[in-house]
């Protein structure tokens, strides 16, 4: 069974770094998310930023969505390769999505977008 515990050294912290993702990385988007994957060139594990406005909804719409997409995350991560950054934008259908499918349709959303990030 693999390891879902969530660490440190997997997310992204600093603004400089969700920064370096938008203006270097590659965008890849559909109807409800928006990835940015940057290359860091370093053999690390795939590091994880997750980006939600106010514009999805409440702090707890917010809230939930950040959670299913780190789940989500967690169970596809194998589709990123190592030493990438990604940070994931919620676009205001994100909330619908969550409410409607809830973690099967936000994986099956983000998976859709990893694939096309990966296979460049």
């Amino acid at each position: 069974m693999p390891d879902t515990r969530r660490r440190k050294r997997g997310r992204l912290s600093r603004s400089a770094e969700f920064e370096r993702a938008y203006r270097q990385g590659r965008s890849h988007s559909n109807r409800h998310l928006v990835v940015y994957a940057f290359a860091r060139g370093t053999g690390e594990e795939p590091r994880l930023g997750v980006s939600v406005s106010r514009k999805v909804g409440g702090a707890v719409d917010r809230n939930r969505v950040k959670r299913l997409l780190r789940e989500a995350y967690a169970a596809e991560v194998e589709l990123v390769p190592a030493g990438h950054d990604v940070v994931v934008v919620a676009r205001p259908s994100a909330r619908e999505l969550a409410e409607r499918e809830g973690l099967q349709g936000v994986r099956a959303a983000l998976r859709e977008l990893l694939e096309k990030a990966g296979s460049r």
